[in-house]
């Protein structure tokens, strides 16, 4: 071959070559496009990243499945995260680990006073029946004037907190005239039954777990105390961003919770593998609490603001917030 020759064919070599890298350049913009929907959210955006603790709609709902096939219709997948309490939930949403999620009351407030950018979208009926003070079937303590100096055992920050609050009130006693330990539900369980804490304060399903196991005495409830509803809530970003995901999710509980309200027996055989328990205090738990899903309203928001000034007045979050502000105006 003579150096002309070879000098032609190597540049169509290149030509070629230039164009390939061209072409995949281009294929990649494509593939990055596509995962794109109208506002702009990249593909890995479209992953619903759900936080949930055991029991509870959620978690039904998760186990019943459904979900994933309905948010597939939409346009998303799902990454499911479980947590042992609502502040845990709530940090790993203030972080960005995850984007919608269901705690009890306390939680939200923490949090939001901590600068979570969460926000408010549904909840439950009230259920104060879920949560109880309990106390070791041969404690000396009967009344709540036997509390006084005594311990009491609650994973702070969670609906709970705000049990003891509000019973230690009605009761005419100081928070400051007991000792509370913050225990998540695992290590309270255990210190409750070794007795190194004379109280428990602790929502179902472990309520009912640890009633059932140990004979505990409950000493109240939330009946006539607190509202105890179940919130579910999302990061502002996500919520603002993805409408139609939180529209499926929140139909999917409501579709859910009605057919858990009739189906009591079978909504406890479904969670007994996952939670590892057995039914019998899965279906005593799912007895004390209310289905349905009830979008956020002002007089919602304006029983969170009483919780919010009672913590404020205790020292427990550091400044006044104003709970209206976690919602999407």
């Amino acid at each position: 071959m003579d150096k002309g020759k070879w000098v032609q064919k190597k540049g169509r070599g290149w030509a070629v070559l230039l164009m390939l890298a061209v072409l995949l350049v281009v294929s990649a913009c494509s593939a990055n496009n596509s995962g794109k929907d109208a506002g702009g959210d990249d593909a890995k955006a479209k992953t619903v990243r759900i936080g949930y603790q055991k029991y509870a709609s959620v978690n039904i709902m998760k186990e019943r499945g459904g979900l994933e096939e309905k948010l597939k219709e939409a346009g998303y997948a799902v990454e499911w995260t479980e947590f042992p309490g609502g502040p845990q939930l709530l940090e790993a949403l203030n972080v960005g680990s995850i984007d919608f999620g269901h705690t009890g009351e306390a939680p939200p407030i923490f949090a939001q006073a901590a600068g979570a950018p969460l926000v408010y979208l549904a909840h439950s009926p009230e259920s104060p029946k879920a949560e109880s003070i309990l106390v070791p079937e041969n404690s000396p303590i009967q009344s709540s004037a036997d509390l006084k100096g005594k311990k009491i055992a609650l994973n702070k920050g969670s609906n709970v907190h705000y049990l003891l609050v509000k019973y230690l009130e009605r009761e005419g006693l100081a928070y400051s005239d007991v000792e509370v330990v913050y225990l998540p539900p695992a290590d309270a369980r255990a210190a409750f039954e070794s007795g190194n804490v004379d109280a428990w304060v602790i929502w179902e399903p472990f309520y009912s777990v640890a009633q059932l196991a140990t004979k505990a005495r409950v000493l109240a409830d939330g009946e006539g105390l607190v509202k105890n509803y179940e919130f579910y809530l999302a990061s502002r970003d996500f919520a603002k961003s993805n409408t139609k995901a939180v529209d499926v999710i929140l139909e999917q509980l409501e579709e859910t919770d009605k057919w858990a309200k009739d189906n009591q027996p079978e909504v406890a055989k479904l969670l007994a593998p996952a939670l590892g328990l057995d039914t019998a205090p899965l279906e005593q738990a799912l007895a004390h609490r209310s289905w349905g899903v009830i979008r956020v309203s002002d007089e919602t928001l304006q029983a969170q603001q009483s919780i919010a000034d009672t913590f404020f007045k205790l020292e427990l979050i550091p400044s006044e917030l104003k709970v209206s502000d976690a919602v999407i105006k």
